[in-house]
């Protein structure tokens, strides 16, 4: 199965890699919140097909079918599977596991349960940005077995669960040395498999090799198309089904179909093993506002603190139960020389309490670990996220500077800085021991102001500087985003060598919190409307808005007026003028990488883009089907373009989504500005990126496809190159865990050369599975400055030995239910064990809307076993119950109750109408009034005990 990046000119358009998975995952998500909403007893207005949009599922899961919704992060995050799908075709093209080629059944399949069992982990640390990564790799594999293997030609309809399951082995693979496929001279042969291979479910897939003097095994199949030459040896011809121009392109749809449900039924396994809400946190279903604080807690904050806990608490308390509410708050103090650690909730109560047990307390030194404490938000905030730094220091770890712009222009997160303090008293102890007053120029000297100022102007983000009279710290505070769907619609640092300079910008009807943040000192600015109205700087209630300023920020609170806005700021010295709103229409955008070969496609590309070198970029409209894209350019910090792509639309139809070609990627600063017109009003369109990227001549490439194992050596290499000068590059590799062991620190490049390192990790024995440790590459040049890195994240994950999921046993059901549902209840008790495994962690139940209550107790063997209890009016007649031990293997047992006019009691008779289910993943066992039928999805057995063994079921559970 392809990858294609534009629409490629066949008469039907295959399948590809990109759209199973957008299938499959917008599907089973609009699952998991028609069943919450059913649930909670809430309608659900979706019909669930290979149709629907990302916007429509916001809206039916929320119940706002009629009211406009950001679906921003729920595309962000489809987009952030799909291109991590597609980069196994870059980097793994002839990797035969990746793909199950060559009959690697074994090796396929370890790749996806050992990639699972990691995103499980991932999951339970909440690293779902890491799960993302994960997820689209192990799609790609499993989604290739129906395409590559002869499964479809066997004849099956639905998934071969036992991929997904790591307990069972796949067996009946045709044999080392057995010939399985028939010569095919013209080409395209659909019936070359070998008819005994067929007759006798044998398991085959085809042989591919890049290689020109490549073989394969005499009398295997081929994998087929131009690029395989093994499909010249005897039998030639081929067996793939990627396209429907594949050798076997007639079962392209079928195969294609089946990898769909394939992919679902991985995605209902991880929904299982991390319930509802966690998994459309993965899938990017929550509110997109975060709350992220980073804040000083020396003694000199005192009184900052006090104010800052007073704000916080007021956002969350006037933000509950709002659209507007937080999905989750994260809080990183910092003091010296300690920092964190991380508190990352999504219960406001926890975060109010963490708030309020600050102090302030140390801080002999004026520096402190600022930026230390800002990496562990970078990486434990979501991306694009907002983080807010509280501080009167300056920053005694600004060597971290070049690894905290890494970070911001890899998440996209914005940073504002809320700088206390131009002139203060501190007190200090000397040398021996006494206090003494000092008046310092501002623990945020000169140059920590322009550190901060320098990481704010690259995210996007303020730097604001107050004095410590009561009420500023508060008042700057204003710039924290109190709102979901903040979108940046125009933003510009001014240049200090003009005294004057005009800015526009466009306003459309979707937009409203319309709001002007200008930075800086002495100045004065003047504002025009669409409508030709003015108002000054000195005007603090206009026609055109509310200024309110502190420190250095002006405020300006514009009144939602729609079309051409322009702003005039005179001021001799620099300063950021930013404009923001609240809105649903937003755009996504990365640098992505091209690539050909027998699987065409397109990568994310990490690291900075390269400066005179042509670049691409995906760009995706959100919020809005009706906009039409007209202009994306790259834009400089000063707000001049540099840059014009040429636009491609991509040929997708339920999203707006384009390949934007640069010519020259400039140098220096920019960022990224989409203009459009909105077809339904034929208004203007514009949105501006927040993050501003800095171009370099050097590249840096790295890959970290393995699992770090406790205990043991990690070895990630890197290649470094150039098209800059020829000199020594230093390198420096940082992470946020202090699992670094070693790291090659300079390498020697000539003139376009490329030169390749190491770094190795270690993570101590008895880090628990699911750690991710983020670490960043950097190469600088000595002479120049430039610099670029690379910034991966590496989940921690011990060797899995616990295969087997939890058992469920019911062991007594009460059922007296009438015609009148209302009027009865019903119970059941099950028994739930991990045995000797890992243990089960928690125990859940879904579809009913009754009550649950759990008990743990030893049997008489002294293994533990949970006890569900779970009660319902007739009225909600199913329920399912689902344990997960402590590795993400999960167990089932579902049961039916059916209202009959003849009541039952407890325990059920046999007359009772009630089914119970017990599936250990792939097992089905019903029992009904006159049969026990037990199946396997994997089609190990199939049977029915009838008479017997239910009368020995009836006495024994008769009253």
């Amino acid at each position: 199965m392809a990858f294609f990046p534009v629409p490629i000119p066949l008469v039907v358009k295959s399948t590809t890699h990109a759209d199973v998975t957008r299938r499959a995952i917008l599907r089973k998500t609009a699952e998991v919140c028609r069943d919450l909403a059913q649930a909670q007893g809430r309608d659900f207005i979706l019909l669930i097909d290979d149709n629907i949009t990302p916007k429509q599922v916001i809206q039916a899961h929320y119940n706002l079918i009629n009211e406009k919704v950001s679906s921003e992060t729920f595309e962000e995050a489809i987009q952030s599977i799909v291109l991590s799908n597609a980069r196994v075709d870059l980097e793994h093209m002839s990797n035969e596991e990746y793909h199950f080629d060559n009959e690697s059944f074994l090796k396929g399949k370890n790749l996806i349960t050992a990639g699972l069992a990691c995103v499980k982990a991932n999951i339970r640390q909440q690293n779902f940005y890491t799960a993302r990564k994960i997820l689209g790799q192990i799609f790609h594999t499993l989604q290739d077995f129906y395409t590559h293997s002869n499964w479809i030609e066997l004849g099956y309809k639905t998934p071969f669960s036992n991929l997904i399951q790591p307990s069972i082995l796949i067996k009946n693979v045709a044999a080392k040395g057995e010939p399985t496929c028939s010569d095919c001279a013209k080409g395209t042969c659909p019936t070359n498999i070998l008819e005994s291979i067929l007759q006798r479910k044998k398991l085959t897939s085809g042989y591919y090799d890049l290689n020109p003097w490549a073989s394969k095994p005499k009398g295997k199949c081929s994998h087929g198309g131009l690029s395989d030459f093994t499909s010249d040896d005897i039998p030639r011809g081929g067996i793939n089904k990627d396209t429907y121009s594949s050798d076997h392109g007639t079962l392209h749809e079928i195969a294609a179909q089946i990898a769909t449900t394939a992919t679902m039924e991985l995605l209902q396994d991880i929904r299982n093993a991390a319930g509802d809400d966690e998994f459309l946190w993965l899938m990017g279903i929550y509110r997109p506002f975060v709350l992220c604080f980073v804040i000083d807690t020396t003694s000199s904050m005192s009184d900052s603190i006090e104010e800052a806990k007073r704000r916080f608490i007021s956002i969350i308390d006037t933000k509950r139960g709002t659209p507007s509410e937080p999905s989750a708050y994260i809080l990183v103090p910092f003091n010296d020389p300690g920092y964190g650690p991380v508190t990352r909730t999504k219960d406001p109560e926890v975060f109010k309490k963490k708030i309020n047990a600050l102090s302030a307390r140390g801080g002999g030194d004026e520096p402190e670990m600022c930026l230390s404490a800002l990496q562990l938000a970078l990486t434990s905030a979501p991306p694009s996220s907002e983080i807010y730094v509280f501080t009167d220091a300056s920053a005694k770890d600004s060597y971290l500077k070049s690894t905290i712009i890494a970070l911001i222009e890899s998440t996209k997160s914005v940073v504002s800085f809320l700088l206390t303090a131009s002139l203060s008293w501190r007190r200090q102890r000397s040398s021996s021991g006494q206090k003494h007053g000092q008046l310092v120029a501002g623990r945020t000297s000169q140059d920590a102001a322009l550190l901060y100022q320098d990481l704010a102007q690259t995210s996007g983000g303020q730097a604001v500087r107050v004095s410590k009279v009561h009420g500023r710290m508060s008042e700057a505070s204003a710039i924290i985003s109190s709102s979901a769907a903040m979108v940046t619609l125009f933003q510009s640092v001014s240049d200090p060598g003009k005294t004057e300079e005009i800015f526009s910008f466009y306003v459309d009807p979707s937009v409203s919190n319309l709001t002007l943040y200008i930075t800086g000192s002495f100045l004065n600015f003047k504002l025009q409307s669409p409508a030709g109205l003015s108002q000054t700087s000195s005007v603090i209630e206009g026609p055109l808005g509310r200024v309110h300023a502190v420190g250095n920020l002006y405020t300006v609170y514009l009144e939602n007026q729609t079309g051409l806005w322009e702003i005039n700021v005179t001021s001799s010295r620099p300063c950021t003028i930013k404009v923001t709103g609240q809105s649903v229409i937003g755009f996504l955008y990365s640098f992505v990488q091209l690539f050909q070969g027998p699987h065409p496609g397109l990568a994310l590309i990490e690291g900075r883009p390269q400066v005179g070198k042509n670049a691409t970029l995906l760009v995706s409209v959100t919020g809005s089907e009706s906009l039409r894209v007209t202009e994306v350019s790259l834009v400089s910090a000063s707000g001049s373009r540099v840059q014009r792509g040429s636009i491609t639309p991509l040929d997708r139809n339920d999203r707006r989504e384009y390949l934007v070609s640069v010519p020259s990627v400039p140098a220096g600063q920019f960022s990224v500005l989409l203009i459009g017109v909105d077809n339904t009003s034929s208004t203007p369109f514009q949105r501006q990126s927040n993050t501003h990227f800095t171009s370099t001549s050097i590249e840096v490439k790295a890959q970290a496809n393995t699992i770090l194992e406790p205990g043991k050596d990690f070895i990630i290499p890197f290649t470094v190159a150039t098209n800059g000068m020829g000199e020594t590059y230093t390198i420096n590799a940082r992470d946020d865990k202090g699992f670094i062991k070693a790291f090659t620190d300079n390498l020697n490049l000539t003139n376009g050369g490329s030169a390749e390192g190491s770094v190795t990790l270690v993570a101590p024995n008895g880090t628990e599975s699911g750690t991710e440790v983020s670490l960043t590459i950097e190469v600088a040049s000595s002479s120049t400055g430039d610099f670029n890195y690379i910034v991966l994240r590496i989940t921690v994950s011990s060797k899995v030995t616990d295969f087997r999921p939890p058992v469920c046993n019911i062991t007594w059901v009460t059922a007296n239910c009438t015609e009148d549902c209302s009027l009865k209840n019903w119970e059941l008790s099950a028994n739930l064990s991990d045995g000797r495994g890992s243990g089960i962690q928690s125990v859940y139940s879904r579809l009913g809307n009754g009550s649950l209550s759990i008990t743990r107790s030893l049997d008489t063997e002294g293994i533990n076993v949970t006890v569900a209890t779970y009660s319902a009016t007739c009225c909600s007649p199913d329920v399912e119950i689902i344990a997960v031990d402590a590795v993400g293997n999960v167990g089932t047992c579902r049961h039916y109750i059916r209202t009959s006019k003849i009541s039952t009691t407890r325990p059920a008779s046999p007359t009772t109408t009630s089914t119970t289910r017990f599936y250990s993943t792939n097992t089905t066992i019903s029992v009904s009034s006159s049969t026990l039928s037990m199946s396997s999805t994997t089609g190990g057995f199939s049977f029915t005990l009838k008479l017997c063994l239910m009368l020995f079921l009836t006495i024994t559970l008769s009253p």
